[in-house]
């Protein structure tokens, strides 16, 4: 057994388990090893964690990526609406996505720096990528008086709040959460007058 079946298997472990409720014994025998064989490829539990930290935030950018690139001839309500639910497939479904949001709301105390060092970047490229996918659509929908950036901004702060809500509360409360959210950010970045005008 090598690396990639460890990193697979501590990739489970800490996405349903989280960094405390995951030993690297319990990720030897899930994986068919004695617990020092973790060692020929880690350092330890923290390196571990940070290696598979980097493998899941890549994979989950990847996916995002796909997910857009698929979309670009799509209207842009049904991309940014079907997103929010995606997102919650992809938590149920996928280790990387469960792991990503987990550890984004709750670092290990321990980690708490270094995981940032991963968490920021990832949500950096997804603002640029939500802002370029707006500016490549702003002709055919109307944002009024809003910059894209400022509704990518606005539209990942209601990605947060909804997710918050998947992973303290569950399913069905964060599916209450998003279709009560979801038509007052619409209505509210598709307005045609200014605020200040209204």
């Amino acid at each position: 057994m090598g690396m990639e079946e460890i990193r697979k298997a501590a990739l489970f472990q800490f996405a349903t388990n989280g960094y405390e409720g995951a030993s690297l014994s319990s990720i030897a025998t899930e994986v068919g090893i004695r617990k020092p064989s973790i060692y020929a490829h880690f350092q330890g539990k923290e390196d571990l964690f940070l290696q598979v930290a980097r493998y899941a935030f890549q994979e989950q950018n990847l996916r995002i990526f796909e997910y857009f690139t698929e979309r670009k001839d799509q209207p842009l309500k049904h991309t940014l609406h079907d997103f929010l639910f995606w997102m919650g497939q992809e938590y149920e479904s996928n280790d990387s996505a469960k792991f990503m949001l987990r550890f984004s709301f709750f670092p290990p105390v321990s980690l708490y720096h270094e995981v940032l060092d991963i968490v920021n970047p990832f949500l950096d490229k997804m603002e640029r990528k939500l802002t370029r996918r707006l500016r490549n659509t702003r002709d055919r929908e109307p944002f009024g008086h809003m910059e894209p950036v400022d509704v990518a901004l606005a539209f990942m702060t209601l990605v947060d709040g909804v997710m918050v809500e998947l992973l303290y509360s569950g399913s069905i409360n964060y599916h209450r959460r998003l279709n009560a959210a979801w038509p007052i950010f619409w209505r509210g970045i598709t307005l045609t007058t200014s605020p200040h005008e209204a």
